[in-house]
């Protein structure tokens, strides 16, 4: 408990992780706003439910596009450009969501809102990196997964509120008003900080046998071995989310074991607050232990899990099944995000937090679609076990990849 209270001490004292916390909260509480609204809202242009999909598709799709142009932007010319920018390209594609006369103008809406979303957390998590260590960075970065996990969760309480009592264009206008106060905030009291990164030592980045040109550094980082294995990583846990957890578990609830949904909605609850609760101690493991020591046990534990949900017949065994993925989930936590900025040479830290979070919008559009295939044909359980495969293969690469690749070292930001 005392190594724990000196974990969480950088966290009280660190203004700028506090803060930049509770502008992620209200960034992220505007996607859950809006999350119960959306279909219904598609809905009421009357058309159907694949065009209603594309709601959702779209602003992931701007995210995939985005995440490594940003992150070069954010090399070249700072972090508050998307701190600041961000916010307010969400607040525009949210106020013309909410104003939207037909479903063509709702997906370019939603689009520019995933802009904006793209830009805020690539920003945030760049940012992040720069005022932490290699001993407090994923501490700080599962503080930030923390707020994203209480944003999303808190989002569609006060959606459906405001849906009731205005109507279902209402919770659109009031998500843009908060990201508006978001951007104030950030103009006002988060400092530019690419001179932190720029400040520390140079170093050169892991798997040194792999050939490049002179000053194309970047080649060098995404061809290493451990930048691919923890992308890879980072794929399929955004994949598993995607597909098992928002997608194939929900419908094996209703569908085989006739849940209704207000059960379904109080296992996911379970779920996401077991998963937050586990993040502190996680990011605890990865400062003190390495990152390969929150990587490969939370992996094989998401692996193990899912073949338990796909060989469950009854309500109990599902339920614990559900849970001990959570706490894989937990587990993992921040550990992949410290690896993937930590690969990186300091001066690229941009493209390699864009191209991180690529890999796991990557995952999240392919896997629902690809599990759902599988599901069709063989049913959940060869689709779940396929997934379980896939992670677990994806854990013991990185964990081989990670004894020959060596993360650059870092001093604190001062």
């Amino acid at each position: 408990m005392l190594g724990l209270g000196r974990a969480f001490r950088p966290l009280r004292e660190h203004e700028r992780l506090l803060m930049i916390s509770i502008s992620t909260v209200l960034v992220m509480a505007g996607q859950g706003v809006v999350a119960p609204i959306l279909p219904s809202f598609a809905q009421s242009f009357g058309v159907s439910t694949f065009m209603i999909g594309l709601t959702l598709t779209s602003f992931a799709l701007a995210r995939m596009v985005l995440n490594v142009p940003l992150g070069l932007l954010s090399d070249r010319r700072g972090r508050r450009v998307l701190l600041v920018g961000g916010p307010i390209v969400t607040a525009v594609g949210m106020f013309g969501s909410g104003f939207a006369p037909d479903i063509w103008q709702l997906l370019a809406w939603r689009f520019v809102a995933g802009a904006g979303s793209s830009m805020y957390m690539t920003g945030a998590q760049i940012y992040l990196v720069d005022v932490s260590t290699p001993q407090t960075r994923a501490m700080f970065l599962g503080t930030n997964q923390m707020a994203i996990s209480l944003g999303v969760s808190l989002g569609p309480g006060i959606g459906g509120i405001t849906a009731e009592l205005f109507g279902l264009r209402a919770p659109f206008h009031l998500v843009g008003a908060a990201a508006l106060v978001a951007a104030v905030y950030a103009y006002w009291r988060l400092p530019e900080t690419r001179h932190l990164a720029l400040s520390e030592p140079r170093e050169e980045p892991d798997d040194r046998s792999t050939p490049a040109p002179a000053g194309r550094a970047w080649v060098r980082m995404i061809r290493s071995r451990g930048f691919v294995a923890v992308a890879l990583v980072t794929t399929m846990i955004f994949f598993t989310r995607g597909a098992a957890r928002q997608t194939l578990i929900p419908l094996i609830a209703i569908d085989d074991l006739g849940f209704s949904e207000g059960a379904l909605g109080g296992f996911l609850m379970a779920s996401s607050l077991l998963l937050m609760v586990l993040l502190p101690a996680a990011a605890f493991i990865a400062d003190r232990f390495g990152r390969t020591a929150a990587i490969l046990p939370g992996g094989l534990i998401i692996g193990v899990a899912l073949f338990g949900v796909a060989a469950s017949e009854a309500v109990l065994p599902f339920v614990v099944s559900g849970l001990v993925l959570s706490v894989g989930f937990g587990i993992l936590g921040p550990a992949p995000a410290a690896y993937a900025s930590e690969i990186a040479p300091p001066e690229l830290r941009g493209l390699a937090m864009g191209l991180y979070r690529t890999a796991g919008d990557f995952g999240l559009l392919v896997g629902a679609p690809l599990l759902g295939l599988i599901a069709d044909a063989g049913g959940f359980g060869w689709a779940l076990s396929t997934n379980g495969l896939l992670m677990i293969g994806a854990v013991v690469f990185f964990a081989l990849a990670a004894g020959a690749a060596r993360p650059a070292r870092t001093v604190s930001p001062t």
